[in-house]
């Protein structure tokens, strides 16, 4: 049986391209601006992976009553987040279904391109599963199931028309900016930025890369290949409670796990959340 999402949604590994999901949703303008004027990066530099992470891993793994909470929750962060359109933007709303589109698919795939750097290349049967699964953390909120592309093929398409629109503006680099140089927030925190700008340059797409401004020579280039080949290398060998715990923690933040019954399991059953 071809693996799933459940399978692969919890590998700790994946939050290496949280940086890329971020720069990749803000430099379209719809979700941009709405990120710029409705979130605080430079004085809580976690609060968006948190969310974003507690509702993915609810969808996935939580139970009824973790999935019920979290839909909540996302629901009333996103209700102030809507502007209508004047001469500095053209407006945003967090409930529209194009902008939650995009967020979507900048999450799935940033997903499977780091998966693919360090587990390999996913098999044809376990690729297409994943991506129908992977609608559902969008179609848990607002997202039409119809908006979400039939097929890889078709979201392969919309992915190159979405990155050939993209240019991140003033909102989204002031963004960046506090995302990846944080002034602020644990010292772990900081102390790990020069590797997170690692990764998220060498993981953006060239032209997102250079939009944002980000470093990056023969000398990235090489530190990039090195700490993939690194983590291809050692991060399988690690035990599962190791590279499940961002998962497990985050879950349990939620509460009592009970009986998992998400839309997205559809597949093996895990017992460690």
């Amino acid at each position: 049986m071809a693996r799933g999402l459940a399978d692969i949604g919890a590998e700790g590994v994946l939050l290496a391209g949280a940086g890329r999901a971020i720069l990749m949703q803000i430099a379209d303008p719809a979700v941009g601006h709405g990120v710029a004027e409705h979130s605080n990066f430079a004085e809580q530099p976690l609060d968006r992976l948190r969310a974003t992470m507690t509702y993915v891993y609810a969808v996935v793994y939580g139970t009824e009553e973790q999935l019920a909470a979290v839909r909540r929750a996302v629901n009333r962060a996103h209700a102030p987040v809507r502007r209508a359109a004047d001469d500095s933007t053209k407006g945003y709303n967090a409930f529209d279904a194009q902008s939650q589109l995009w967020v979507v698919a900048t999450l799935y795939d940033t997903a499977v391109t780091v998966y693919e750097k360090v587990h390999g290349t996913l098999d044809d049967d376990t690729a297409d599963r994943i991506y129908r699964e992977y609608a559902q953390i969008g179609t848990a909120l607002q997202l039409p199931p119809e908006v979400w592309p039939e097929d890889r093929s078709a979201f392969a398409r919309y992915w190159q028309e979405s990155l050939g629109k993209l240019e991140p503006d003033a909102a989204a680099l002031r963004v960046a900016r506090e995302l990846l140089y944080p002034v602020s927030g644990p010292l772990l925190l900081r102390l790990s930025m020069p590797l997170a700008r690692l990764l998220t340059a060498g993981l953006l797409p060239e032209q997102l890369r250079e939009g944002f401004g980000l470093p990056w020579n023969a000398w990235h280039r090489r530190g990039f290949d090195g700490t993939m080949r690194l983590l291809a290398m050692a991060y399988p060998k690690l035990p599962e409670k190791v590279r499940h715990w961002p998962k497990n923690y985050y879950l349990g933040q939620l509460g009592p796990a009970g009986n998992r019954t998400g839309p997205a399991r559809g597949g093996q059953q895990h017992s460690d959340a």
